[in-house]
């Protein structure tokens, strides 16, 4: 007879309500679980392919009451193909290289990312982050994680991307990027290094996070084609987008 060792099961917790990060006057509910021990790779990635994001040692997945705005979306990495407004991106960019690092804070890193913050979330929890807090941020993870540094041709940090490798694809954790470069695109730019690297290592996907149809700033998500959408629990490829005011739907292929 096989003796099948106990395993320990996995917990799942519900957070109490918050204020809504992404769209005003709604509120924030999320279901969470730990991510620990020898099968927390496994675990993470059947997470991720059911729409779950990570944080330090936990994943997470909405779970709002009477919401359903945000909606899991990665990227087709191997059929993507750049469109014109992204290939003129990768010319302006082309002095720029992406290296692929240890998950470890640097004190260069942390600067730019006080920068980003202070210029484009001034407001938010993480600007008023200290070293320490970033290097948890980076640091405390039970997985294969990097961070990618960009860097332009006089070896200046002018962006990052906290990076997690699945096993079937890469999926963007945390970007910024030096908020004085508008014109470069910075964050866009990281999205396509990341395409063409998934692509060089034949993995499927890109997984971008949750895409908010109704909130302009994660609008640029959806500018990535092929791409797939989670909707009720089957992952469906996001056919086109059409705005209606200030909200946005989403129509995806039917099965």
């Amino acid at each position: 007879m096989l003796h099948r060792p106990n395993r320990r099961p996995q917990f799942f917790y519900t957070t109490a309500p918050l204020p809504c990060p992404y769209l005003a006057g709604r509120t924030e509910r999320k279901i969470v679980t730990e991510l620990t021990g020898p099968d927390a790779e496994a675990l993470h990635d059947r997470l991720s392919r059911a729409g779950f994001r990570r944080s330090h040692n936990i994943a997470y997945s909405p779970v709002c009451p009477g919401c359903s705005a945000c909606v899991p979306i990665r990227i087709l990495a191997e059929q993507f193909e750049p469109n014109r407004a992204q290939r003129k991106l990768q010319k302006i960019n082309a002095d720029i290289a992406g290296f692929e690092m240890p998950a470890r804070a640097t004190a260069e890193q942390f600067a730019l990312f006080q920068r980003y913050q202070q210029a484009r979330h001034g407001e938010g929890d993480m600007a008023a982050m200290g070293f320490y807090d970033y290097r948890a941020m980076v640091e405390d993870t039970p997985i294969t994680t990097g961070m990618v540094e960009f860097r332009d041709s006089k070896d200046r940090l002018v962006g990052a991307c906290l990076t997690d490798w699945l096993s079937d694809g890469l999926s963007a954790v945390y970007s910024f990027y030096d908020p004085a470069a508008n014109r470069r695109s910075l964050g866009s730019w990281a999205i396509l290094w990341l395409v063409t690297r998934a692509q060089a290592l034949s993995l499927p996907f890109v997984y971008l996070g949750y895409w908010v149809p109704e909130s302009q700033k994660m609008s640029y998500k959806s500018r990535f084609r092929p791409s797939e959408v989670l909707v009720g629990g089957v992952w469906r490829v996001l056919e086109e987008q059409a705005a209606a005011g200030a909200e946005e739907a989403i129509t995806v292929l039917s099965d």
